[in-house]
């Protein structure tokens, strides 16, 4: 890589987090690797990595509360990891400002494929908080009511006043945007947003399509049941 990517990685394990730590760098990656919520902040701050690997149960500070922490701050990429895959883990993680989760115990070529596709979603191009997404539609000024999104200068605003997304969620809008009035299932958008070429956990599309829904406004994307989603034309 011309601009090696930098991995915060938050583990309080020694055994993964050195293992990891070893797997990254091998595939080229720079690590700074934390053993707790405290330090991971710590070094979140003081060298502003380009995605951050949290996972949830680290001393200190919990992964859930530093991932909210590092959104107050930054629109960096965040992949939570979790030993379990309950739906507490996985939604308070995502309600948090993740942008998609990881399994343990995971496959170090897995991991390595999630944190590509979250940085090819990105616009990466060595810079956490500089990455922008790429339009999904052509340039222009669409309007939905008090709702217009500008799909070259990549802002939203409601009512005149900017609404803040981070980049996932703007690539989802952009998706919803490009198709106003077409439903678009689960499945779909986790292969458009989420680069999903696999079957992935549809419940990152909820929780992601919950936090568009709190900004934009609740009934501007609508639920087809059975079906997916779609935005109100």
């Amino acid at each position: 890589m011309a601009d090696q990517t930098h991995v915060l990685f938050v583990e309080d394990d020694d055994v993964i987090r050195e293992a990891t730590q070893l797997a990254l760098e091998r595939d080229g990656f720079v690590v700074t690797a934390m053993p707790d919520g405290l330090s991971g902040l710590e070094a979140f701050r003081a060298d502003r990595p380009d995605i951050a690997l949290l996972d949830v149960m680290v001393p200190g500070l919990d992964g859930v509360s530093l991932c909210r922490r590092i959104r107050d701050e930054s629109t960096v990429p965040v992949i939570m990891l979790s030993a379990r895959a309950d739906s507490i883990d996985v939604v308070l993680g995502l309600e948090a400002g993740a942008d998609d989760y990881v399994t343990k115990p995971f496959d170090g070529a897995v991991l390595v494929a999630r944190i590509r596709a979250v940085l090819r979603r990105f616009g990466h191009a060595g810079g956490g908080d500089r990455a922008e997404p790429e339009a999904a539609a052509d340039g222009g000024l669409l309007t939905f009511g008090d709702l217009e999104v500008d799909t070259e200068g990549m802002e939203v605003r409601r009512d005149s006043r900017p609404v803040a997304l981070t980049p996932t969620e703007m690539r989802l809008l952009l998706e919803f945007s490009s198709a106003p009035g077409t439903v678009l299932s689960r499945d779909k958008l986790l292969e458009r947003v989420w680069d999903y070429g696999w079957g992935g956990d549809t419940r990152v599309v909820d929780v992601h399509v919950q936090r568009l829904r709190q900004k934009i406004g609740q009934d501007r994307i609508e639920t087809v049941r059975g079906f997916g989603y779609k935005l109100k034309a």
